[in-house]
């Protein structure tokens, strides 16, 4: 039932561009002890050794196998999903985020942005059309600061992940919809 408290989750796929940063593997270690600090049992993407004897593409393929297996096995999933390489999340993230609402696993999110996309874009507004982005596109004003496909499925906080895993200890896992 959404916003009630539910079973407590026990292991957590840490989902975002972390992976993409210098430090990335020690960066890793320390989100998983956050999450060991609230009695969760954190994954995250790199745990996986990739075989270095793989060709490039069967990399690829095998990272992508490898992290939706470590997804699958997981009770929840928590996003960082903070903009990257522009003004949206990274795509690789979004993915993993829609991936696990469709096979109903519990996500949480989270972001240092709380104002709205039509805040966050500095959009024109044209008569008729409402609020564009500077190519023209017209941009969602539903005063939402993700787009509405993740707003509106995953649990989002406004802060870093040691503020989603404090959320996620205090209410477990619901459903936002």
């Amino acid at each position: 039932m959404a916003g009630s408290k539910s079973r407590r989750p026990q292991s957590i796929y840490l989902a975002g561009f972390d992976v993409f940063r210098r430090d990335a593997v020690s960066h890793g270690e320390q989100l998983k002890m956050l999450c060991s600090k609230y009695g969760f049992d954190g994954r995250y993407p790199l745990d996986n050794r990739v075989p270095r004897s793989l060709a490039p593409q069967e990399q690829a393929r095998w990272i992508c196998r490898e992290n939706l297996a470590m997804l699958d096995e997981c009770d929840v999933i928590v996003a960082n999903l903070n903009p990257f390489r522009g003004a949206e999340p990274d795509s690789g993230t979004v993915f993993e985020v829609g991936y696990a609402v469709a096979r109903g696993k519990p996500v949480w999110a989270y972001t240092e942005r709380g104002e709205s996309l039509v805040e966050r874009l500095g959009v024109q507004r044209l008569e008729g059309r409402g609020p564009v982005d500077s190519l023209g596109f017209t941009v969602e004003d539903y005063g939402l600061n993700l787009n509405l496909m993740i707003a509106c499925t995953v649990n989002v906080v406004v802060g870093g992940i040691e503020d989603c895993l404090h959320e996620l200890d205090i209410h477990g896992v619901r459903d936002p919809r």
